[in-house]
């Protein structure tokens, strides 16, 4: 695999961030957000990231921002503290260069040191490329939401993984 750098979101990759995420949108594969983001509307969620408990990664290919990774809590109460889900956006330029796995492998690696026991993943069932992504890494079927979400008419059903790590 080529040589990718993983570091730490800043501030200054914000706008990165959110360029890659509204590329998914049209899809309707990744997210249910139906129209783009603006940096503005994703300060807060920027700022609930932090290196030592729910980390914001990027990935550099050649000093640009080509995907990114964060940990988010779960159901934002204190008893779920252990458990975070997962989420991987890569630029349409960088998709299938095995930049999902190396995410998700570090993922499932500092988990641990980061406080987290268990991870999640919330993905749309027809988005077979991530959960056969997930599922490699030996996380399971936990959860089936059928016709939850509406793209463009169609409805999805939505399909939670997790990893029990410790």
């Amino acid at each position: 695999m080529e040589s990718f750098l993983i570091r730490d979101a800043t501030a200054a990759d914000l706008p990165h961030i959110v360029r890659i995420y509204n590329e998914t949108i049209p899809s309707r594969m990744v997210t249910a957000d139906l129209e783009p983001v603006s940096v503005e509307s994703r300060q807060g969620w920027f700022a609930a990231h932090n290196p030592h408990h729910r980390p914001l990664w990027v990935v550099e290919d050649d000093g640009a921002v080509c995907a990114w990774l964060s940990f988010q809590s779960f159901y934002g109460r204190p008893a779920y503290r252990h458990t975070a889900e997962v989420s991987i956006y890569i630029a349409e330029t960088h998709r299938g260069r095995g930049l999902g796995t190396k995410l998700l492998e570090r993922a499932i690696d500092q988990a641990p040191s980061l406080g987290i026991k268990t991870l999640l993943g919330f993905i749309f069932a027809h988005n077979e490329p991530s959960l056969r992504l997930f599922s490699r890494f030996g996380f399971e079927r936990w959860g089936y939401f059928p016709r939850v979400a509406e793209l463009d008419g169609v409805e999805r059903d939505l399909v939670i993984v997790g990893k029990r790590l410790v």
